[in-house]
């Protein structure tokens, strides 16, 4: 895992519980080309607030603290 990787992955479990809180939680897949691939899981699945906690959440956090990342994607269904 390289460094920005380990910054993504900090930040994600900063944002966790919130998402616990609420039934949810995000898990990190892989950051490829400035995108971060992310599986929104629990109550996050088909919540109606998902591409908001997903866009205006997450991915506008990411953008401001990891120098690299252009997105954030969820995954519905990842086989690890």
């Amino acid at each position: 895992m390289n460094e920005t990787e380990k910054q993504i992955v900090e930040i994600l479990e900063k944002l966790r519980p919130y998402l616990q809180r609420d039934g949810g939680d995000v898990e990190y897949v892989k950051f490829e080309d400035g995108i971060v691939y992310v599986q929104m899981l629990g109550a996050c699945v088909g919540c109606a607030s998902m591409d908001s906690t997903l866009k205006d959440g997450i991915e506008q956090i990411l953008l401001e603290e990891v120098p690299g990342v252009i997105g954030v994607e969820n995954i519905e269904e990842y086989l690890a």
